[in-house]
């Protein structure tokens, strides 16, 4: 027997049975893609353009395509939103759920004003979860309380997405949707922490989280065991338009050496080309362990991306922070934060969000006076 035959919630529908079915491709004006600056229709989504992915490592080329952080918004009235997802294949790992590999998870907000009043941060209303097989994509459908409401859905977290359709009623109507606070992007770059993984569905990795509480948009430039510092990628990141710059890349540094040869040169080279930009800088959560040998070299780390603060500040820079990565599972209950050791589960990435919250509320702050 399935265990969908035993216990009925654990039933993933695989057919969509909605006479009144009409489906927009999500590239057309109803709806806005936020996460990225790559949107060529007819193209597959992707988070980084090709060409800078191919100057940086073979890693990367392979998980630009990947569509962490991507987002849609829109307002309708329809009382159910389905879904319709196309890939050439589907990523799946042993860390890390369905849901969050290559599942897309939808939020509402309650009262979708332009801007959003204090505390209306938007509601969850329901995962797409992708049947185990899903080799060329699936379907799936939400029902809503229907009347006019924004809407927010968060693709994949490592699945690429080739076309993504919506499908609302027939008779639904589409208004503007809602958008973000008035700042540029936060951008993120780092490891597979920052990519999402192992978080259970996309609006739990901690970069979305983030974005609920702050109501600001956000590209994550998270790669999987290939953000390495690379002058490529981080020439790139200093010529995007963003309000703030989280540097998170200890993990993927080969070793301490490697690390201490490159994080410097990646916030002066961000630095030197935005000099009013708030950088944080974070080292890696994972530095407890009881190996005396990985120990050592987890302190080393944590020591690099500290003195990269240190000097930036001891330079005069006032707009430089850090994050000790040894802090954030110090709380609550840090034997389960994580999957594996390394990759955090939700409660994992609910720790990150705590931890960076208050820096960047603050930031936000004085950059909207």
């Amino acid at each position: 027997m399935k265990i969908a035959d035993i216990d009925p919630n654990l039933k993933v529908p695989e057919t969509l049975e909605l006479p009144d079915i009409r489906w927009l491709d999500a590239r057309s004006g109803e709806f806005v893609l936020y996460g990225t600056r790559v949107d060529d229709p007819g193209e597959p989504y992707r988070r980084l353009p090709a060409d800078v992915a191919e100057t940086v490592n073979e890693g990367v080329v392979f998980l630009a395509r990947n569509t962490a952080g991507l987002r849609l918004r829109f307002r309708t009235d329809s009382p159910y939103v389905a879904l319709h997802a196309e890939w050439d294949n589907q990523c799946c790992f042993s860390h890390m759920p369905v849901s969050g590999v290559c599942g897309f998870d939808l939020y509402r907000i309650i009262r979708g004003t332009d801007p959003e009043p204090e505390g209306s941060e938007p509601e969850y209303a329901g995962t797409f979860i992708p049947p185990f097989s899903s080799p060329s994509g699936f379907e799936s459908v939400l029902a809503t309380p229907g009347g006019m409401q924004d809407f927010i859905l968060n693709f994949p977290l490592y699945n690429d997405v080739t076309r993504l359709y919506i499908g609302v009623s027939e008779t639904a109507r589409f208004e503007a949707p809602a958008k973000y606070r008035p700042v540029l992007p936060i951008v993120y770059y780092g490891s597979s922490i920052t990519q999402g993984g192992c978080a259970s569905r996309p609006g739990n990795a901690y970069q979305s989280m983030l974005s609920r509480t702050l109501d600001v948009d956000f590209i994550n430039w998270g790669f999987s065991g290939s953000a390495r510092g690379e002058e490529a990628m981080v020439k790139h990141i200093a010529a995007t338009p963003m309000s703030i710059f989280v540097c998170d890349y200890d993990h993927n540094a080969p070793d301490a050496a490697h690390l201490e040869a490159t994080h410097f040169a990646v916030y002066k080279t961000v630095r030197d080309a935005n000099p009013d930009l708030p950088i944080v800088l974070l080292s890696k959560p994972d530095v407890r362990t009881i190996h005396p040998q990985v120990y050592k070299e987890n302190m080393r780390r944590r020591d690099i991306v500290r003195d990269t603060y240190e000097r930036a500040v001891n330079t005069g820079d006032k707009l430089v922070y850090y994050i000790d990565g040894f802090s954030l599972f110090a709380d609550d209950d840090p034997q389960s934060a994580t999957v594996d050791g390394c990759h955090p589960g939700d409660l994992g990435f609910h720790y990150y969000r705590l931890a960076l919250e208050p820096v960047l509320r603050k930031l936000l702050a004085e950059l909207e006076k």
